[in-house]
């Protein structure tokens, strides 16, 4: 059995694998929210909307999942030299998306509560004003949507790197599914946090529409309660992307498959298979990967396996063990 050296890996790629521009965009995001989130609490409270009163408790709730993503964010940098952390401090985003998505879950069912029983309890609105503060704050969530693009644009280039060193293997549908796979998630819960924030404005914005130009108050409760199923489907996508990450579950992923490939040609004298493979994520683009073969070829070494498999270069981490074997019918 041969293990390679982590210690120039993690130094030169995990250590540095963080999304700066993410975290200075979800930072400046927080703060916006939270000056947005009083104005539409207050507005909500005081022109008796539960529509803008959803959308501000929807937004209240997303800056604490904002703060938790830019906590993330600075906890993997402050102990990205952290010996104890064996691949790096990578996976405390992934943590702080999941626990963004659990947020979102929370907000589902504060907005699916508060709108049931303004249904059951109908109060009369002042739609004019509060047409105002939702439209005010669409804008601001549409600017922070922006923000957190254009946060997430400035990361695509160290992607597009990555999957050019696949042009010569890989697949398109191997492309698709790295491209989704390399998603900053962090970045990613910020960003729905944000879409939720502008999708229940836009729900009230048509709710108060409503109830102003036609009467219908009972659109305001309505809107507010498809606002709380629409956040809770994005929470659950996001809640299974995360997840899969902290489980270590991708041994359905495409790279899995391709590296099979590698190590079992078609045209094999040697007979050699694989007996155990175990690939896991260690960091946004990086993979490490424990294997046994067994083979008939006496030449056959954890070297030549590793280059092999040096046509992905995301593999950064290798334990890789060898059985000969003389039974040509093994």
């Amino acid at each position: 059995m041969h293990t390679d050296n982590l210690s120039r890996w993690t130094h030169d790629h995990a250590f540095h694998s963080g999304n700066a521009a993410g975290e200075r965009g979800t930072r400046l995001v927080l703060w916006i929210t939270v000056a947005a989130m009083g104005v539409e609490i207050a507005a909500g409270l005081w022109f008796n909307s539960m529509a803008l009163l959803a959308d501000g408790w929807h937004m209240s709730s997303h800056a604490l999942a904002i703060g938790l993503s830019a906590f993330a964010y600075a906890t993997a940098r402050r102990y990205a030299h952290d010996p104890r952390f064996a691949f790096g401090t990578w996976k405390l985003e992934i943590l702080g998306g999941f626990a963004s998505a659990i947020a979102l879950l929370g907000v589902a069912a504060l907005m699916l509560v508060g709108s049931v029983e303004r249904l059951l309890a109908p109060q009369p609105v002042a739609y004019q004003e509060a047409m105002v503060v939702a439209v005010l704050g669409l804008l601001v969530n549409l600017l922070c949507a922006r923000i957190l693009g254009h946060a997430h644009h400035h990361d695509e280039p160290a992607k597009a790197h990555h999957g050019h060193a696949h042009h010569d293997h890989a697949h398109h549908d191997h492309a698709h599914h790295d491209h989704h796979a390399h998603q900053d998630l962090n970045l990613k819960s910020a960003y729905f946090h944000v879409m939720a924030d502008a999708a229940t404005s836009v729900l009230a914005i048509l709710a108060l529409a409503g109830g102003w130009m036609y009467g219908w108050g009972w659109l305001d409760p309505v809107m507010g309660m498809v606002g709380a199923v629409l956040v809770a489907v994005w929470a659950k996508g996001l809640i299974g992307d995360t997840s899969n990450i902290l489980l270590d579950r991708e041994m359905d992923h495409a790279v899995v498959d391709e590296i099979r490939a590698v190590l079992e040609p078609a045209q094999d004298p040697a007979h050699t298979r694989i007996t155990d493979l175990h690939v896991w994520r260690v960091g946004r683009q990086a993979y490490a990967l424990a294997v046994s073969l067994v083979t008939h070829d006496a030449g056959l070494s954890p070297h030549s396996v590793r280059q092999r498999l040096a046509v992905h270069p995301e593999i950064v981490h290798s334990t890789i063990e060898i059985h000969l074997c003389d039974d040509h019918h093994a």
